[in-house]
């Protein structure tokens, strides 16, 4: 059996330095995935980050730009596709829900 012990210190782990690039991309991802719905917690278990981290990152990141666009770094025609793309989920979404409901107030009958 191994220990995870590291110069000593029990249960600690070896700070970590990220890249600006790394954690641009982690601040977009988070952006990209909670619109979808995903959960912090998930996006950082994906990149092996810790949420409060990648809340800490996002917050920088939108204090620095003055929290102009919704998504760092995204322009406005880059902006309209996303956008687009969430409105087509969320359609899609309300189509399958109308239909559940239609199906279970049959079953009710």
């Amino acid at each position: 059996m191994k220990s995870n012990r590291k110069a000593g210190v029990a249960g600690r782990r070896e700070r970590r330095a990220f890249s600006a690039e790394f954690k641009a991309e982690a601040v977009r991802l988070v952006a990209e995935r909670r619109a979808l719905g995903v959960t912090l917690a998930q996006v950082g278990r994906e990149l092996d980050v810790r949420p409060d981290q990648l809340r800490r990152w996002t917050r920088e990141q939108r204090h620095e730009s003055g929290a102009g666009a919704s998504v760092l770094g995204e322009t406005l025609e880059q902006e309209n596709r996303r956008l687009r793309r969430e409105v087509a989920v969320l359609r899609q979404e309300q189509a399958f829900a109308k239909k559940v409901a239609v199906y279970f107030a049959k079953e009710s009958r």
